[in-house]
């Protein structure tokens, strides 16, 4: 696929203790959906990105992008919190 003709998003994709996955997309706010597995969840929010991309186009808003952004795992040790001290 042509570099030109797609935009990149982060997605969060957190693993639900009754099972599947939520989704949400930090960069659209409100764009959040649910997958019963990884795949699914996946293609739910690119479909969910899809929509809102959508209705940012209908009311001539400005289309946010993720191309020079991403995320970071950073490790704190525990004894920095007062809940573990």
């Amino acid at each position: 696929m042509d570099k030109k003709q797609t935009t990149q998003f982060n997605v969060i994709f957190k693993a639900e203790p009754e099972g599947g996955f939520t989704v949400s997309v930090p960069s659209l706010p409100g764009c959040i959906t649910y997958g019963r597995t990884l795949q699914e969840a996946k293609k739910m929010s690119a479909d969910a990105i899809n929509c809102y991309i959508a209705s940012l186009k209908k009311h001539k808003e400005p289309i946010p992008s993720d191309e020079n952004n991403f995320f970071a795992l950073i490790q704190v040790p525990a004894k920095n919190f007062p809940l573990y001290a």
